[in-house]
Parts: C-alpha cells; sequence; structure tokens
C-alpha cells in the first residue's frame, strides 16, 4: 500500500495539484487584501462608511460580561453575538467576483497562447513542393508499363 501511496503522489497531476493549491491560497491571500485594503473602502466611502465589512444587525443580546464596543463587528462575533453580518458577505462575495475574473483572465490569455502556438505550429508545416511535370510523366510512364508487364529498362 505504502509503494502504491508513493507512486500516486510521484504522478505529475498530483504535484501540479499542490502547487496549484499552495499558489492559489497565496492568490487568494493577495486578492483579500486588494478587497480589504484598496476596493472596499472606496466602497465605503461611497456608502458612508470606510469600513464596509462592519456593517451588521445584531440578532441576539449582547452579554453581561461584553466591555467592547457594540459597533465593532469583530469584537461582537469574538464575544459570540449572534449577527447578521451583510457587510462581511458583500466583500466576501466581491473577492470572489474579483478572483473568478483574474482568473478567467488568465485561462483566456492561457487559450489564446495556445491557440497562437496551434496556428504558428500549422502555418510552420510547410506544403511539400511539387515535383517538377518530368518527374510526374515519368512516373506515370513507369506506372503504365507496370500494369501492362513490361519491366523497365535501363
Amino acid at each position: 500500500m505504502l509503494k502504491d501511496f508513493r507512486t500516486f503522489i510521484a504522478r505529475g497531476n498530483v504535484l501540479d495539484l499542490a502547487v496549484g493549491v499552495i499558489i492559489g491560497g497565496a492568490f487568494a491571500t493577495i486578492t483579500k487584501s486588494l478587497t480589504d485594503d484598496i476596493i472596499m473602502p472606496v466602497v465605503g466611502a461611497i456608502f458612508g462608511g470606510f469600513d464596509f465589512s462592519s456593517y451588521f444587525v445584531r440578532l441576539g443580546p449582547v452579554p453581561a460580561t461584553y466591555k467592547g464596543s457594540l459597533d465593532s463587528y469583530a469584537q461582537l462575533k469574538a464575544a459570540g453575538v449572534p449577527l447578521f453580518g451583510y457587510g462581511e458577505f458583500v466583500t466576501v462575495v466581491i473577492n470572489f467576483v474579483i478572483l473568478a475574473f483574474i482568473v478567467f483572465l488568465m485561462m483566456r490569455s492561457v487559450n489564446r497562447l495556445i491557440a497562437a502556438a496551434e496556428r504558428e505550429k500549422v502555418q510552420g508545416v510547410a506544403e511539400p513542393a511539387a515535383e517538377p511535370a518530368e518527374v510526374a510523366l515519368l512516373r506515370e510512364i513507369r506506372d503504365e508499363l507496370k500494369a501492362r508487364g513490361t519491366p523497365p529498362t535501363l
């Protein structure tokens, strides 16, 4: 079983997948930063607040022992207060749309490069040069002589 597992892991597809997951995780961090630090502050400024992800509705009581701010989504969530965090949801949806759009652009570019390489490959293959008319005529004579049973002589 260990040998089979080692063979499975050594396949290129599994290693490619592992690299893809690692790069995808790093890319998700970049996308989250882009959304949280650049896009959402602009969206928040347009809608009247600088932290769009802090828009929420409290759905339950705040514990009596809570000492934090009643306007802090992160603190209330950490305290276990039930919250309807629609601002955070919007932030996550925007993260997803940005990530999906970037992946779309990357795949589109790769597909164009592949198509261009295929076109270049097809165009790079030269058509065989047409043989001279004399050679074609000699081939026809040879084939006709073979068909009649007359051996060619040199």
